[in-house]
């Protein structure tokens, strides 16, 4: 039984070897007929010497004929070839096209035959070849997409770039040169396509040089391609399933196996799921009509619907950005344009503090530059929106008003100083600091002009004027009345000075204590020496400290025994200080324009900081007996405030703004430069930038 297939199998495979061979020699055939066709064509347009026409007229007018030299099943006439017409000759026999050797091979093909009888066949020859005497060309071109003929272009895979200068595009199958067509201008392209009907069925083949019209079949071969469909309509992309095994005449099963007993025995395993599941059904567990509600697994975080139709939280309305106003305008008004100066200042302010867009004007919207903090505010806005809190904080009604800290009224807090009472004029600079002795007939001023006066409070009269020579930083009165000195801070140096303001008892023991006998600083530490100077002072009636840097402050010690200096890197104590402080609190002013309030006990950070100032507090007092202090700043004003402290340590410090005190005005950048409280009254002298000194009273 095996040889027997072995040799089905051998007649299969020589069968099918025979079948490819006759396939390859038919396709040959087909191939050397459609070159014939184009020679002959080639030959008509380039020359009357063609060799296929000489050959031709040198024969004896064969005609295109069977054996028996009559005419095919289509009845025509026999016909004779004349030497003016076309002709197509074999090369191997020295036969023309329709002879009986090649018509038998021909004609094995079903879809590629030569006859003269077919009135279409699928090379192009058309029936009739020798016929009458007013046919064309023998040899057509086939409208068929399905014949496809040889190109006339003989170069091969050549690119046709390499032709771009030269007058021809390519050789025929003789061999000559294949002239470029002349190329229509623009506008004779455009008239030729207006004019002609079928101009959107004709494409330009650049191989062979030639405008090719498509057919309706090739238009809907293109049209189905677009439309990813098969090129062919017949084709069929679901055929029919056609089973591969042939069922008829199988003598064994594909498994011979006996069938298992439990193919024909109920399960009791699907018996026992089928009692489950009617127990679910009976006790509600599994419903069968009511469909379960898809819950969403996402929602909307700010949508706007309501509480019924929201999944998850409740609806809570998104923090709205704050709006844009006039200073982010590309062109802003000036006034929103801050200074060079006003730029600086921002440096020194806390990075809290500090203005978070600083306007700039532009001529035109696309001069503009893209937003530096773009991305960084993007983000802060998103950090808003994911960080807010998206919980109902129950609101309580109260009243605004009632927050706000009870504060006692203004008039059960006087006195204090509201009123601009006395000028003190003289200085020809800005005055730059005042003090006022223990008693308060006095008052004593120093200026960026280089003198110290003396003013009498109550009528203004200057007493006495020294000429230091350079800008006062500082003078102190000393605090015990018996001893009525005045210690000046003026470069490097500190003067302390007899104003003989008092009786002349008073002024002997003063000169007395301002005279320094020479031998004295011979016993002083070398330390001491190498520091500071003492020596007397002629020129001005006093003691003249020689300090190695510029002084900005001197203090009297309260008893008025000591004093010390200040410097801008050293503090230098002269004699034993011991402090006593009253209170533990301390107020403290800076070039931000805050007054802090700090209360020692409770913390280091300020209890209180109260942002009065837009410029920088030049100083701060606060008056020895009434329970006010104030502020003075380059804004030309200063504050008063009151500020009690209680010995009840679970009560805050009260602390009440009063008034704002005005009237200097403003010299090179600058405005009140020193504020000092009358020590028994409740009056605040202030000393300004314009070379004035004011007293205010209540």
């Amino acid at each position: 039984m095996r040889s027997k297939t072995k040799e089905n199998d051998s007649d299969k495979l020589k069968t099918e070897q025979a079948e490819k061979d006759v396939q390859k020699l038919k396709a040959k055939t087909v191939e050397e007929i459609a070159k014939r066709i184009e020679e002959a064509e080639a030959a008509d347009e380039s020359s009357e010497d063609s060799p296929f026409v000489s050959e031709f007229e040198d024969s004896d007018d064969e005609s295109l004929t069977g054996d028996d030299g009559s005419v095919d099943e289509s009845g025509s006439e026999k016909s004779e070839l004349s030497g003016d017409e076309d002709a197509v000759q074999s090369s191997d026999d020295d036969n023309p096209v329709g002879s009986s050797d090649d018509k038998d091979t021909v004609e094995d093909n079903d879809h590629s035959s030569v006859s003269k009888g077919d009135g279409h066949d699928n090379l192009g020859v058309e029936d009739g070849i020798g016929g009458s005497d007013d046919s064309g060309a023998i040899v057509e071109e086939s409208d068929s997409s399905e014949d496809e003929v040889a190109p006339r272009n003989t170069v091969g895979n050549v690119p046709l770039v390499w032709y771009r200068d030269e007058e021809h595009i390519g050789y025929d199958l003789s061999g000559k040169k294949i002239k470029k067509k002349e190329k229509k201008s623009k506008l004779d392209s455009f008239l030729a396509r207006t004019d002609d009907s079928k101009s959107w069925r004709k494409i330009i083949d650049e191989y062979n040089d030639e405008e090719v019209e498509l057919t309706k079949e090739e238009i809907g071969l293109i049209r189905r391609m677009v439309e990813s469909k098969a090129p062919h309509a017949d084709f069929d992309p679901y055929p029919s399933y056609v089973d591969w095994f042939d069922w008829d005449g199988a003598k064994h099963p594909l498994s011979n196996a006996p069938e298992p007993k439990r193919r024909f025995i109920p399960s009791k395993w699907e018996a026992k799921k089928v009692v489950k599941y009617v127990r679910a059904i009976r006790s509600g567990l599994i419903k069968l009509d009511d469909k379960p509600k898809e819950e969403p697994r996402f929602y909307a975080l700010w949508d706007e619907s309501s509480s019924a139709d929201r999944q998850g939280l409740a609806y809570i309305p998104a923090p709205k950005p704050k709006l844009p106003g006039h200073d982010e305008s590309y062109n802003p008004s000036l006034e929103y344009i801050p200074t060079q100066e006003e730029i600086n200042s921002y440096q020194l302010m806390f990075e809290e503090d500090r203005p978070k867009f600083i306007p700039k004007q532009f001529t035109s919207l696309r001069s503009v530059p893209a937003y530096e903090k773009a991305v960084q505010e993007t983000f802060d806005r998103c950090l808003d929106l994911y960080l807010c809190p998206r919980v109902h904080k129950k609101r309580i009604n109260i009243d605004p008003e009632s927050l706000k800290p009870k504060l006692p009224s203004r008039r059960d807090l006087k006195p204090y100083p509201t009123t601009c009472y006395l000028e003190y004029k003289g200085h020809k600079g800005p005055v730059m600091t005042i003090s006022a002795d223990s008693t308060g007939q006095w008052i004593a001023s120093g200026s960026k002009d280089g003198t110290v006066r003396i003013w009498e409070v109550e009528t203004c009269r200057c007493l006495q004027i020294w000429n230091i020579g350079e800008t006062i930083q500082e003078v102190a009165w000393n605090p015990v009345p018996e001893l009525p000195m005045l210690a000046v801070a003026a470069g490097h140096d500190v003067f302390i000075l007899n104003t003989r303001c008092g009786s002349d008892e008073q002024q002997r023991k003063i000169e007395e204590l301002l005279h320094v006998d020479p031998q004295a600083g011979a016993d002083d530490s070398d330390t001491n020496v190498s520091i500071v100077d003492w020596g007397q002072d002629e020129a001005h009636g006093g003691i003249r400290l020689k300090h190695f840097k510029t002084v900005t402050k001197v203090e009297w010690h309260r008893k008025g025994d000591y004093l010390s200096t200040l410097m801008p890197s050293d503090i230098l104590f002269h004699g034993h200080i011991c402090s006593n402080c009253f209170s533990d609190n301390v107020i403290v002013g800076s070039k931000d324009g805050k007054l802090c309030w700090f209360d020692m006990d409770l913390s280091s950070r300020p209890y209180k900081v109260l942002r009065c100032h837009p410029k920088d507090i030049t100083r701060v007092a606060y008056h020895r007996s009434y329970p006010l202090f104030a502020s003075c700043s380059d804004d030309c004003t200063a504050y008063v405030f009151h500020g009690m402290v209680y010995s009840d340590l679970n009560q805050n410090p009260l602390i009440v703004p009063l008034e704002i005190l005005r009237g200097h005005t403003s010299f090179d950048g600058r405005g009140v430069m020193d504020c000092k409280f009358h020590p028994r009254q409740p009056w605040l002298f202030t000393a300004g930038a314009d070379s004035l000194i004011k007293l205010y009273c209540h």
